[in-house]
């Protein structure tokens, strides 16, 4: 089996959006009795908001581009606009919120799993009388395995578990902060 080819990467990410009526109800969760700037996106323009950006690179420039036919509809375009940026701060300040917490458990368990290490060095001399004894020997080789062990899981996290935290962070900021341009289009 061949591995499928990698997406690749545009300079450019435009996302469409349009202003049809019917199509501009679709954006919102229906139940949000809210205003139209404050309402929360549905999960389908969430999705296709997304599925659009796996195609952005970390130098993409993001872009919305939005269409209306008319005069009265083109008054939803800011609305909407707002709504997707507050949807995507928000986002971002959860996966902020979720990196914090990464890094805290993890140097938690780093300096959990150091010490556990350093009081069992600690120990064993106390309790093992006698540099040349084949079993200090032993014990003392089975406690720097142990040690290798205990400390492999914090460090592996510290090293590469942090990437897929920060890529996500980028994106959804990217999203907030993403240019906008209201495009006249044909009836």
């Amino acid at each position: 089996m061949s591995n499928p080819s990698p997406t690749p990467v545009s300079r450019r990410v435009n996302i469409f959006l349009s202003l049809d009526r019917d199509i501009f109800r679709g954006y919102f969760n229906l139940q949000d009795p809210s205003p139209v700037y404050k309402r929360q996106l549905s999960h389908e323009l969430d999705e296709y908001i997304m599925t659009t950006m796996r195609k952005a690179g970390r130098s993409s420039v993001v872009s919305y581009k939005i269409n209306y036919t008319n005069e009265r509809d083109r008054e939803y375009a800011e609305p909407l606009v707002f709504a997707i940026r507050r949807h995507f701060s928000e986002a971002r300040g959860r996966a902020t919120v979720d990196f914090e917490k990464f890094k805290r458990r993890t140097y938690l368990l780093l300096v959990v799993s150091f010490s556990v290490v350093m009081i069992c060095h600690w120990l064993l001399p106390l309790l093992i009388k006698g540099e040349e004894s084949v079993l200090h020997t032993g014990l003392s080789n089975n406690l720097d395995v142990f040690s290798w062990v205990i400390m492999w899981k914090p460090i592996d996290r510290l090293i590469f578990y942090w990437n897929p935290y920060l890529k996500d962070i980028a994106v959804l900021e990217k999203l907030e902060k993403a240019e906008s341009s209201v495009i006249e289009g044909e009836d």
